[in-house]
């Protein structure tokens, strides 16, 4: 007797075990060009330390409270305007073009938080959803809630004829988002609205002038489509995704969407910087399927000009407000364009004024992981892990209710101009609350970037306390990660299962780790630790095998490229991978960040605080006061000759920032030799 699965795996041409194996957020398991792929989404259950804690916020604040605000049209009009598509209620379409994707990264979160517990609530409440979304999908496909309704009401609607709307943006998020409803469920109804919103696409594409080609502004559905290959194994849907890319830049375009310059062709890292990484995690999902090795290199060019040139040190990318295009348009080259959110010019880092777009810190950590996927190399990983800690936490408060869209180094209340985005996180951002779903969906996802898979073994990425339990070669290995990472540099792993054939375990010595020791059973590891790397240990396991790791974690200052003219001569504050700042809360009465500088030789030391009822690992120790006194009316002033005193000071991770009530803060400080 067939069972459930597998008739729904067989309705999509699949076969039992290949359903088995396609439950990874990003599957890259039958990717012939893929070095790694994800483990099954349920395979890490968070039990303690850092993630545990963030996850079980999750759960109970970040997806109900998500959901109540997108759902509830006095407060969004997002899910409302499905309803309105689908006839069920009345009214106008209301919110910007990109609300549909808010809704569906949205329930993706939901999807992601189901398939870790098995909440039963959760799965009627997709099926309840599913339903609604369907029935506002048109017939040949089309589903985009602005321009069904705008049909309906005026008897045409437009599609893609605004190169500034987000339709096939929202196509990718509904895609993404289908895949991991049917990998979390087993259930094909929102894969099928995705399905046939991807084969609306392929048609359209077909017949599209090369303007309407080019109208595909942010590429989710790079992605998207991506991912619905996998999990259909359609060609058609790769097929579309080349297709895309290659005529990025074959018609008039601007850096601002990427397409000023045809793909291959671009040397430098250019325009919106959300976009961007979007863009190059697409890429990265079709080198992972077609070993174009053209492909790898350009990601790889991309990738050294950000990490060389534009990454900020949280791992936040897209330094700018408003950059420009300042190498014109394809067709009008000495036009300078205005562009938003823009990755700037290398070393074009500002601190105050750092735009730093949660979207795009979470773009970064989309690109770096299918890097990671495709190599195998744990530079990424770095990447991955420096983003999660740092930019992209900072764009949510620790109780989870509340966002920031930008996420600047610095604040302070005696700028004498008012900054477009606020800085207080906000429960709704009424002028784009694209953020918040992002954020809640990759905090509800972090565990499926703790470890990856190959035939070799198991790859330990991200560190925290959890189980993990997995198929690998010869049968199953369970294990229990336990640790206070990133607190502290201690990681045990005791095995509970394992194969009765060996099997490697490879462990990241992460990039910051300049020294590390491993032990099996109480005996040191003779492989080398390498910082950067993973090193292998690969041994018949048994269980009441036990493996600790230690990451020497000791406070470290860093630099910048003297290039960076904003930080130079100053550093910023790093334990393991977690960047630090100082907030005005912390400082003497009286004393303001401006009159804090840091001795190349000081005496930080790890201090445990708990915010908002969640751990923090605080940095206490002294500072350099610097005389900042009576700068009214004055531009310049001759330095004093005082001996420099010091005061006490705490530090704090830079994602907490903001949690204990309005202040000033500052990641980058003066350094004092």
């Amino acid at each position: 007797m067939k069972t459930t699965k597998t008739i729904i795996a067989l309705s999509l041409g699949l076969s039992f075990n290949a359903f088995a194996q396609e439950k990874a957020l990003v599957n890259t398991s039958q990717s012939k060009f893929a070095k790694l792929h994800g483990a099954d989404m349920a395979a890490v259950q968070w039990t303690q330390g850092f993630w545990a804690d963030r996850f079980k916020v999750c759960r109970e604040t970040m997806v109900p409270q998500l959901w109540k605000t997108y759902t509830d049209p006095n407060l969004s009009h997002s899910f409302r305007n499905f309803e309105i598509a689908a006839g069920l209620e009345p009214g106008n379409f209301k919110g910007p073009s990109f609300h549909d994707g808010d809704f569906y990264k949205t329930f993706e979160a939901v999807a992601s938080l189901y398939a870790a517990t098995r909440d039963p609530k959760l799965d009627e409440l997709m099926d309840k959803t599913i339903a609604v979304i369907a029935k506002a999908q048109r017939e040949d496909g089309y589903i985009y809630t602005k321009a069904i309704i705008e049909q309906k009401q005026q008897g045409e609607g437009k599609m893609f004829a605004d190169r500034l709307s987000f339709e096939a943006y929202n196509f990718g998020h509904l895609m993404t988002a289908a895949c991991v409803h049917y990998r979390a469920t087993g259930k094909t109804t929102m894969l099928d609205v995705a399905r046939k919103a991807a084969d609306f696409l392929i048609t359209f594409y077909n017949a599209a002038t090369p303007e309407q080609s080019r109208n595909a502004i942010c590429p989710a559905h790079y992605m998207g489509l991506s991912e619905l290959y996998r999990t259909t194994h359609d060609e058609k849907y790769l097929t579309l995704v080349k297709h895309l890319i290659a005529i990025k830049g074959a018609t008039e375009g601007t850096d601002d969407n990427q397409d000023r310059i045809p793909f291959l062709k671009q040397t430098k890292v250019m325009g919106h910087a959300v976009r961007a990484n979007y863009l190059y995690a697409g890429v990265a999902d079709v080198y992972a399927e077609t070993g174009d090795e053209a492909l790898l290199a350009q990601l790889h060019t991309m990738w050294d000009d950000v990490t060389q040139h534009k990454m900020y040190v949280t791992g936040g990318c897209g330094a700018l407000y408003d950059g420009v295009s300042p190498d014109g348009t394809s067709y009008k080259p000495d036009e300078v364009q205005k562009i938003h959110q823009a990755y700037g010019r290398d070393y074009q880092l500002p601190n105050f004024t750092a735009h730093n777009e949660t979207c795009a810190n979470i773009g970064n950590v989309l690109w770096n992981w299918r890097m990671l996927q495709i190599t195998g190399d744990a530079k990424y990983a770095d990447i991955v892990e420096l983003a999660l800690y740092n930019s992209v936490l900072s764009g949510i408060n620790l109780k989870g209710d509340k966002f920031l869209y930008t996420n600047p180094l610095a604040y302070s209340d005696a700028l004498p101009f008012k900054q477009r985005w606020e800085k207080d996180r906000q429960a709704y951002i009424s002028k784009s609350n694209c953020c918040p779903p992002n954020t809640v969906r990759t905090v509800a996802e972090v565990s499926q970037y703790a470890y990856s898979l190959s035939d070799a073994g198991v790859f330990f990425n991200l560190y925290g306390g959890n189980k993990f339990q997995t198929a690998v070669k010869g049968g199953q290995l369970r294990l229990t990660q336990t640790t206070d990472y990133p607190w502290n540099g201690k990681i045990t792993i005791a095995m509970e299962e394992a194969p009765k054939e060996a099997v490697s375990l490879f462990f990241r010595i992460p990039g910051w780790c300049s020294k590390a020791t491993l032990l099996v059973n109480g005996k040191n590891e003779s492989a080398k630790l390498a910082s950067g790397s993973y090193v292998e240990v690969k041994r018949t396991w048994k269980s009441g095998d036990k493996i600790e790791l230690t990451l020497d974690m000791p406070v470290k200052l860093i630099e910048s490229n003297p290039l960076v003219e904003e930080t130079r001569n100053q550093v910023a504050v790093k334990r393991g991978p977690v960047v630090y700042c100082v907030e005005s809360i912390d400082l003497p009465k009286g004393k303001t960040i401006f009159d804090v500088a840091i001795g190349a030789r000081n005496n930080f030391k790890p201090a445990l605080l708990t915010i908002e009822n969640s751990p923090v690992m605080s940095l206490q120790g002294d500072a350099v006061l610097v005389d900042n006194s009576d700068w009214s009316k004055k531009l310049y002033r001759e330095i004093s000759g005082e001996a420099p005193k010091t005061i006490p000071v705490r530090l704090v991770p830079y994602y907490a920032w903001g949690n204990r009530g309005h202040g000033d803060m500052s990641v980058w400080l003066p350094l004092v030799r």
